[in-house]
């Protein structure tokens, strides 16, 4: 009695498609509860097998999870997992059931399959509790409208957007002007200084400050130095002649040239500045390192593949592109072509130097003695982001720029991608710094935008 009472207190949760593109090892990631796959999404997985996007290596991790989870299983019957107090698994047949969802809807698609797999459970299993989970909002919208309980996929979502929202700056008022002045004129403070003794203010590893003195108008931009429990002055100092234009730019620069910060996430809106720092801040540095690269991740308007495009791979691929360019000629254009500094990114870019491709094509290289900077991060997923850092070698530093609510991936939003997954996770970490751009500095027409539409 107690067995048959633990087996009904278990749920069922029934995966689409979309919840294994997302993460290959979902399966494994639903505690004690029963898991179903339905067959329809195998035979989906098998469209996503060919290729080099995540998705393709996401789909051949599950399929080699499943089978070495099988072994010598017949697999439409419950199969246990692997691990203690975990479930059971089984793939789905194709049921028949009383109410068909293809007919509902009046079109036969695979998610109206995956659908009915989760309505013949309902009716298969009326003591115990079926879950439909899909990144798909509108799949969810159809099962809920069939009377199915549905949910995202919540395993590395972030719970509260607003946490990394105001990570990594902090404004201090009521400074003593007398210790401003002395970190103006040392360049360096004792954070009791600051803080004094006490401890309920002890700040996170390499937060970045604007104190603001208590009776008039001076104040300051610092650093803080975990690591020496100091405050550094921070000067708008430019990178290849980029001038940081408000405090918070001049926060992403100092990171972006700090040696000992290894790794950078930078927030902002389109026009804050994000990629174009991060780019003269690594032109500044060319000599610390092998080669720099720029990527981002090709995500096609309306989510087509870029096979639908005219000409060749490059033709195809330049469009993506070219934002990234556009940023390198502003800063070569800083300079007149006679100028030495005109030339030397021309040179950068023929011997290889610098390099602007596709997120894809980095993939599985090993990134050591490279200063690489990840734009649009936003559109890659938690797995994606674990799996570049996972690549970094010696002597390597890594940019991410992005940002977390102009999401143009599919099933991904401001809590599941993985620039937010980056920030929840290793803030306050010694080898890293975030910073969050909030005005814009392209132009009062995109200013405009902005704020107004």
């Amino acid at each position: 009695m107690a067995k048959k009472a633990a087996t009904q207190s278990r749920k069922i949760f029934v995966l689409d498609t979309s919840v294994i593109l997302y993460d290959h090892q979902s399966i494994m990631n639903f505690a004690e509860h029963d898991v179903v796959i339905p067959i329809t999404v195998l035979e989906e997985l098998d469209q996503f097998k060919k290729g080099n996007d995540t998705r393709n290596f996401e789909s051949r991790g599950f399929i080699r999870l499943l089978d070495k989870l099988s072994e010598d299983h017949m697999i439409q019957h419950w199969t246990p997992l692997n691990g203690k107090n975990k479930g059971c698994f089984k793939v789905m047949m194709h049921p028949e059931n009383a109410l068909n969802a293809n007919e509902i809807f009046g079109e036969e698609k695979n998610d109206h399959k995956i659908l009915n797999a989760a309505l013949s459970l309902k009716q298969t299993e009326k003591n115990r509790k079926v879950i439909l989970v899909s990144k798909d909002i509108n799949l969810r919208l159809k099962a809920k409208s069939l009377d199915i309980l549905a949910e995202d996929y919540e395993t590395g979502k972030i719970k509260n957007i607003s946490e990394i929202e105001n990570t990594g700056k902090e404004t201090l008022e009521n400074v003593n002007p007398e210790t401003i002045n002395e970190l103006y004129e040392r360049n360096t403070l004792d954070a009791k200084a600051i803080f004094g003794r006490s401890k309920k203010h002890i700040p996170d590893n390499n937060t970045f400050y604007i104190l603001k003195g208590a009776s008039n108008n001076a104040s300051i931009l610092a650093f803080f130095n975990a690591s020496e429990n100091s405050f550094n002055k921070i000067s708008k100092s430019r990178a290849y002649n980029i001038s940081p234009k408000n405090a918070e730019q001049a926060f992403a620069l100092h990171a972006i040239l700090d040696p000992d910060i290894k790794l950078v996430s930078i927030q902002g809106v389109a026009g804050t500045g994000k990629t174009l720092l991060a780019l003269a801040g690594a032109l500044e540095q060319r000599s610390n390192f092998k080669q720099i690269f720029l990527a981002r991740p090709i995500v096609p308007l309306s989510n087509k593949d870029i096979g639908y495009l005219p000409g060749d791979i490059k033709s195809k691929l330049n469009p993506y592109m070219e934002p990234l360019w556009d940023n390198l000629k502003f800063i070569q254009n800083q300079y007149k072509e006679s100028d030495k500094e005109y030339q030397r990114i021309t040179d950068m870019v023929n011997q290889e130097k610098l390099v602007i491709q596709p997120l894809a094509y980095i993939r599985g290289r090993s990134l050591s003695n490279i200063f690489f900077i990840v734009d649009e991060a936003q559109n890659l997923t938690p797995h994606e982001v674990k799996t570049i850092i996972s690549r970094a070698g010696e002597n390597t530093k890594i940019i991410f720029t992005g940002d977390v609510f102009q999401i143009d991936t599919p099933y991904l939003d401001s809590q599941s991608n993985g620039l937010s997954y980056l920030i929840d996770r290793v803030r306050k970490h010694p080898l890293y710094a975030h910073i969050k751009l909030e005005k814009g500095e392209r132009s009062e027409l995109a200013n405009l935008a902005n704020e107004l539409l």
